[in-house]
């Protein structure tokens, strides 16, 4: 039997779910992950000793994980789930019974008879009914469960006081809360001193990633998509920034060398994107290894990697060997992970006997020693995520990790090495001349730029960065109105956070999670704080939702010709009566990070008049000191009405066509705010060319656009009489 060499490299990462102007976390993925699986995916190798493995870190988590671990965060989930139960208001009830239950519910729920009794009881009463009925006590037992569910497996186990409250599972009081924060500070605290441990005792290699996980390909040149899929859609004119990735390459390995005490030697880039140009690049700076997928190895070697009965792949011989790259006098060691391998870890022996799924993947990894032969070793590279299989796992996955760590480890002819230790041991590496440009997803790019949604992501990124650029030369030339470089710095710090690869993994149809509407206010977000640190505002184009998804609202038609007086109020029952009215069943206090201040939007028409009319929220009036709605007509041309609010009362408002403000606009537009907001737009203002037009409200403070009705970004608004609108000519 030939020698097998493993590299098992496992990937940490979450995106940069940091607020980027409040720095509050809008999402709790990071600190819940690190609880579950980062430090115990590291601690249980001490079990192991022969056994060596490859941990990625994502910078960008990383520096989440140090935040984190100082104690000094601003999460409100964490605040939420272990503030006083009988002091939260009916919005927070809401928003415990609906963040509680966000996890896997066939492994994490059932380990508690009473999480399972709760969330069967939210289900047959329905979350808004279990919001108002929900008592002090299954308000804390809820609290204290949705926190436990994600505590580490070794925690659960065996430390005194999570395991006592594990076997308690219910009736907590505050006090047991008080003792679960507390330890869930101590556990975020050891996460990365473990990984430094590991490296020290030379058991693990940690690699890195660019800073904000970004495509670097695309950065480079997003034309490249072309190349691997000559019909994916392309932002005109193309984002093109290579300095931006050799900047996000080398921040990767300052914060790494910080944390970890030297810097890294290996990569792996993000979603295994690679290029010739990026590759260069890293190599530039000082990485000695890349890690991609088989995909990008077969398209470069013109072949594949078809497996028969057993799984096992044709071509075995290239695929179980690291390559060389050589390009621009410069050379950098390629290794291509076993896909069908790392997805049984990652999709199916999840759904298996830990111990019979262990034996499967052990027996694989055996078959290429026995199948491969020659004088050099079969290198076998298992490549996946290292925390999001485990939640579907029994176990969090331990007993499969301990059962396949042991049959490694006791294997002479298997050695589970790093993937600096493989390469040193791999023998005569063969070379290739360049990369095909890919990524580790169907050998293309097309998650990250293959849909209309993605291409816009890609524009608005491109004419932010496109500002800063202007600005930055501004400045080099020491033009006296440009910028401070302070203001250019956290300019640049937006642009690299907004090129990261997740925000584009959520647009088009290939992604989606209960969580999308956050996804894309923050990407938008990072892009509005370009602008705002350059002293400019945001284009209203990042007002407007990329992603698409439905948000269940509810819209009734016109059903008569409205008759209105704009003053501010509803002057009779009768005035509004027959309105159009837009409203959203999800339009209730702060949900997920979002708070909303819109409730309900109306409009209609009179012979010679559009109207429109905005209800906000009671609580929205308090903290609305200074703010602007802007009503946005897309018809022949677009139409702008822009309002200006001071401490509740409407100081001045422009009307714009295409941009252009007009003269004296008070002859064409009405407004008054009072206890509504209501605004007359007189019909020549509004150039029709079609049997319907589009608007909506957004409503900006501070630079920002912090609300939006309807959320996906317009309403469509039918004319003719059978619509109660005007005659379409």
């Amino acid at each position: 039997m030939n020698r097998v060499h493993l590299v098992i490299l496992w990937h940490m990462h979450q995106p940069q779910y940091r607020d980027p102007a409040t720095g509050c976390y809008v999402l709790p993925w990071t600190r819940l992950h690190a609880l579950k699986d980062y430090w115990g995916m590291v601690k249980i190798l001490e079990e192991f000793p022969n056994v060596h493995a490859t941990f990625n870190l994502v910078p960008s988590l990383a520096a989440q994980l140090e935040e984190y671990a100082s104690g000094n965060f601003n999460e409100p989930w964490f605040q939420l789930a272990f503030a006083p139960a009988d002091g939260l208001s009916a919005d927070q009830k809401r928003e415990v019974i609906e963040r509680a239950f966000q996890l896997n519910r066939d492994t994490l729920l059932p380990r508690w008879r009473r999480f399972r009794e709760l969330f069967d009881w939210v289900q047959s009463t329905g979350a808004d009914a279990a919001a108002a009925q929900i008592g002090v006590r299954d308000l804390r037992d809820l609290q204290l469960l949705s926190q436990l569910a994600w505590m580490d497996e070794e925690y659960l186990a065996n430390d005194p006081v999570v395991s006592a409250l594990s076997r308690k599972g219910a009736d907590f009081n505050e006090q047991d809360k008080e003792q679960l924060r507390a330890k869930q500070l101590e556990l975020l605290g050891r996460v990365i001193p473990e990984y430094r441990r590991g490296s020290e005792r030379g058991q693990i290699e940690i690699s890195t990633t660019p800073f904000y996980h970004p495509i670097l390909p695309l950065l480079c040149d997003t034309d490249i998509a072309r190349i691997a899929n000559s019909y994916t859609p392309l932002p005109n004119p193309p984002f093109r920034y290579p300095q931006d990735a050799r900047e996000q390459l080398a921040r990767s390995r300052v914060l790494h060398q910080r944390l970890i005490g030297q810097p890294p030697v290996g990569l792996w880039p993000s979603e295994g994107s690679v290029s010739d140009q990026a590759l260069s690049l890293a190599a530039e700076l000082g990485f000695r290894w890349f890690a991609t997928d088989e995909g990008v190895l077969g398209r470069t070697l013109n072949i594949g990697f078809w497996r028969d009965a057993a799984g096992f792949p044709e071509n075995a011989r290239q695929l179980y060997s690291p390559w060389r790259i050589r390009r621009d006098g410069r050379e950098i060691v390629g290794l291509f992970r076993d896909h069908y391998l790392s997805d049984l870890v990652g999709f199916v022996y999840s759904r298996m006997d830990p111990g019979h799924a262990a034996d499967d993947l052990y027996h694989r990894v055996r078959a290429a020693g026995e199948r491969v032969q020659g004088p050099r070793p079969a290198t076998v590279c298992l490549i996946l995520d290292g925390e999001n299989a485990w939640e579907y796992y029994p176990g969090g996955g331990r007993d499969f990790l301990r059962r396949f760590y042991r049959r490694i480890e006791e294997d002479p002819n298997i050695h589970a090495l790093t993937a600096s230790e493989a390469i040193a041991a791999a023998g005569e590496i063969p070379v290739l001349e360049g990369i095909f440009p890919a990524s580790w997803i169907n050998a293309n790019f097309d998650v990250w730029i293959g849909h209309a949604e993605d291409v816009q992501a890609w524009n608005l990124l491109r004419d932010a960065r496109e500002e800063f650029e202007k600005e930055a030369k501004r400045r080099a030339e020491n033009d006296p109105k440009a910028v401070s470089e302070q203001q250019l710095a956290l300019a640049y710090e937006s642009v690299l956070a907004a090129e990261g690869s997740d925000w584009c993994w959520w647009y088009g149809p290939e992604n989606s999670s209960a969580n999308d509407a956050e996804f894309d206010a923050l990407y938008r977000k990072h892009l509005t704080e370009i602008y705002l640190a350059l002293g400019r505002e945001a284009p209203d184009a990042i007002a407007q939702p990329i992603k698409r998804a439905a948000e269940g609202a509810r819209l009734i038609p016109p059903s008569s010709y409205l008759d209105v007086h704009i003053d501010g109020r509803e002057t009779s029952f009768f005035e509004w009566l027959g309105a159009g009215i837009f409203t959203s069943d999800q339009r209730s206090g702060a949900m997920h990070g979002r708070v909303y201040f819109m409730e309900t939007l109306y409009y209609g028409f009179a012979q010679d008049r559009f109207f429109v009319r905005v209800d906000l929220f009671p609580e929205a009036r308090s903290v609305l000191r200074d703010c602007e709605f802007r009503v946005t007509i897309h018809s022949a041309e677009e139409i702008r009405v822009s309002i200006r609010v001071l401490e509740g009362r409407i100081i001045g408002f422009v009307v714009e066509h295409n941009d252009v403000c007009r003269l004296n606009p008070r002859e064409k537009v009405s407004v008054a705010l009072d206890k509504i907001l209501e605004i007359s737009i007189k019909r020549d203002v509004i150039p029709l060319v079609a049997r319907s037009f589009r608007f909506g409200v957004a409503l900006w403070q501070g630079g920002l656009p912090i609300d939006l009705m309807p959320t996906e970004g317009s309403l469509e608004v039918q004319l003719g009489d059978e619509s109660f609108a005007w005659p379409i000519t």
